[in-house]
């Protein structure tokens, strides 16, 4: 498998389940302003949306999207308990929280990335991230588990763990949220994360 990403987006999320799941794969940088790949290909001919991630399995076949990439490689090795088995609730509630981060929490983010984004619009974006950070926060105070379904780590945690490092870059202070600060750094001392945040040159 292949997965194109740029340091740091949304493709970390892909990324880090590649390593927790133990499969092999390459991976190969994008540039995010350019669409040029770090082998000089045009991304956007590999993927139409022009955005990763990316996974390119080994036939050939593309995915894009992260919650289906993540789902789906959660599904080549299930006994690494990245998502629970298809058909049941517990897998409609990995999707669940899937969907909530990344409409509610990704998406928001976006308008913030944004050059383009009135500065006067801006104050009430970051509010309402911060009103969606606090229920996964009050989540976690009201189930005083580790992760979001429970004591098994899976990919809505990889993907959380993503889009809460952006907070900081665009000034959404979540120093409040002490559960959740917990659940960043639990998430950050695990291996494949470090692993994963390394090999994007997130961390020395």
């Amino acid at each position: 498998m292949k997965l194109y990403y740029v340091p740091g987006a949304c493709s970390l999320s892909p990324h880090i389940v590649l390593r927790e799941a133990g499969l092999p794969f390459d991976l190969v940088k994008v540039d995010g302003k350019t669409k040029k790949t770090e082998t000089g290909e045009d991304f956007t001919t590999l993927n139409a949306k022009g955005y990763v991630p990316l996974l390119v399995l080994d036939d050939g076949e593309p995915l894009t999207e992260g919650p289906a990439i993540v789902q789906y490689i959660a599904d080549q090795v299930p006994e690494k308990k990245l998502a629970p088995p298809a058909g049941t609730l517990q897998r409609t509630r990995l999707q669940e929280w899937l969907n909530y981060i990344t409409s509610e929490l990704h998406k928001s983010f976006g308008l913030l990335f944004t050059p383009t984004t009135p500065e006067d619009f801006k104050p009430a974006v970051k509010e309402k991230l911060f009103t969606r950070f606090s229920f996964v926060d009050q989540h976690f105070s009201k189930t005083k588990q580790p992760f979001l379904l429970g004591n098994t780590f899976s990919v809505a945690d990889a993907y959380l763990f993503v889009v809460t490092n952006w907070a900081g870059y665009v000034g959404v202070n979540l120093e409040a949220l002490g559960e959740l600060n917990k659940f960043q750094a639990r998430v950050r001392e695990r291996p494949a994360v470090g692993a994963a945040l390394r090999a994007e040159g997130l961390l020395k």
